[in-house]
């Protein structure tokens, strides 16, 4: 099965749509890896476009404190004002929606988590010493994981050494027998001086991965942040990719 895969949407439906179109006719099932809401305008559309697919999704750490799940006194201030305005925001219909997906599952040779295998919800897999911590924390071969938006792949060797590779966009990468942990980056919010959102595809049957970019229009997003009156900190961010 060709797989599409997305993490950190944040509630950015034109960054949602640009990836949906470019990324059309290429896969059969989405698997989304958190975050679908928190900083960005559009929390119930992309709730409802995400449904409207073949999809699987787990739970993040901003879908939790919206459900208030988890104490927002952890979340930096603008993130925490966003969370309280998503709170507003969310009809009924999305709020459960979002309380019924876990923040880890497994599935064949995958195991998906938003943050870390070890702390599904809220640990960045960031550096050496965390992945090779957390290759311990799973059985399967491979680990997805978002929350960093942050696209990488770690790779452990035989020997239990950890290395790193940075994503090389549109390049087919065989998964081989060494474990890895990959993250696709973040739709909504990348964090890698690259503002255009990010992506994968897994293909389950020649066992290949793809990271993708693709350009949107951010200052659509950036409008209806305004309009909304969500923090300028987080309306600035998205043009530059931090």
């Amino acid at each position: 099965m060709r797989i599409l895969v997305i993490s950190d949407i944040h509630a950015n439906l034109a960054a949602l749509e640009a990836v949906l179109q470019d990324a059309a006719g290429q896969w059969e099932q989405i698997w989304c890896l958190g975050d679908l809401v928190g900083y960005g305008p559009d929390p119930n559309e992309c709730v409802a476009l995400l449904r409207e697919h073949n999809h699987l999704s787990l739970s993040g750490n901003h879908d939790w404190a919206v459900l208030g799940q988890l104490a927002i006194e952890r979340f930096n201030a603008e993130a925490q004002s966003a969370i309280k305005w998503c709170r507003r925001r969310i009809s009924q219909e999305s709020f459960n929606y979002l309380r019924e997906l876990p923040p880890r599952m497994d599935i064949d040779a995958f195991t998906l988590a938003h943050g870390s295998p070890r702390h599904p919800v809220w640990e960045y897999i960031l550096d050496y010493e965390t992945a090779a911590a957390n290759f311990k924390h799973f059985d399967t071969p491979y680990c997805l994981v978002g929350h960093t938006h942050a696209a990488a792949i770690f790779e452990q060797d035989a020997e239990g050494a950890v290395s790193l590779h940075l994503p090389a966009y549109d390049q087919i990468i065989p998964l081989n027998s060494q474990p890895l942990i990959i993250n696709p980056g973040s739709v909504g919010q990348p964090r890698d001086a690259d503002p255009r959102a990010a992506y994968g595809f897994l293909d389950t049957e020649a066992m290949t991965w793809q990271h993708r970019r693709v350009a949107y229009d951010v200052a659509r997003t950036q409008a209806k942040m305004r309009q909304h009156k969500l923090p300028i900190r987080l309306i600035a961010r998205l043009e530059h990719g931090w």
